[in-house]
């Protein structure tokens, strides 16, 4: 694994298994919503360049996002995908205690940026949007794999199935 792709719906818990597994892995991680959300949720104008830079590198860990400006970039890219195809129960649980911790602190995300609350009306919120994309998201990956047969995939279920997999995983010797 020199090349990994952190897949799964907003709450999965991509960021932190990227996070975690960088770490083991000795990788560099790229968060993709830092490098996508500048100064008042403006995409920035670099995002794309950003990516195909570090993308292009030998080795790196990041979260699977922003389809629609990225494309398959980096699953063309990508050597192992980690699908965290968690239940949607579990999914909501996440993402509804990540929206409150922050709407309720107002710590600063990226670039300045905040959640608060009234954000929660927005139909693309984190919170609304993993609701009504689960299924669209599962059948988006699972074709996602049909299309990229060179990407060695880790298929993850459940978070007990997460933790266990991402415990096992030791840093190479080089």
């Amino acid at each position: 694994m020199y090349r990994v792709l952190i897949a799964g719906i907003s709450g999965s818990g991509k960021t932190t298994m990227a996070r975690t597994l960088a770490l083991r892995l000795e990788l560099p991680h790229y968060e993709l919503d830092a490098l996508h959300h500048g100064p008042g949720w403006v995409k920035r104008p670099e995002f794309e360049s950003d990516v195909d830079a570090f993308s292009s590198g030998r080795c790196w860990v990041t979260e699977d996002q922003y389809h629609s400006v990225l494309d398959d970039l980096l699953w063309e890219r990508a050597d192992t995908v980690v699908w965290l195809d968690l239940p949607r129960r579990t999914v909501m649980q996440r993402v509804i205690r990540r929206s409150i911790a922050r709407a309720t602190t107002r710590r600063e995300l990226w670039n300045g940026n905040r959640e608060s609350f009234r954000d929660w009306l927005d139909p693309e919120h984190p919170m609304r949007w993993a609701w009504s994309q689960y299924e669209r998201k599962q059948r988006a990956g699972l074709e996602r794999i049909a299309r990229h047969s060179q990407i060695t995939v880790v298929h993850l279920r459940s978070a007990g199935e997460a933790h266990r997999w991402v415990a096992a995983v030791t840093a190479r010797s080089s």
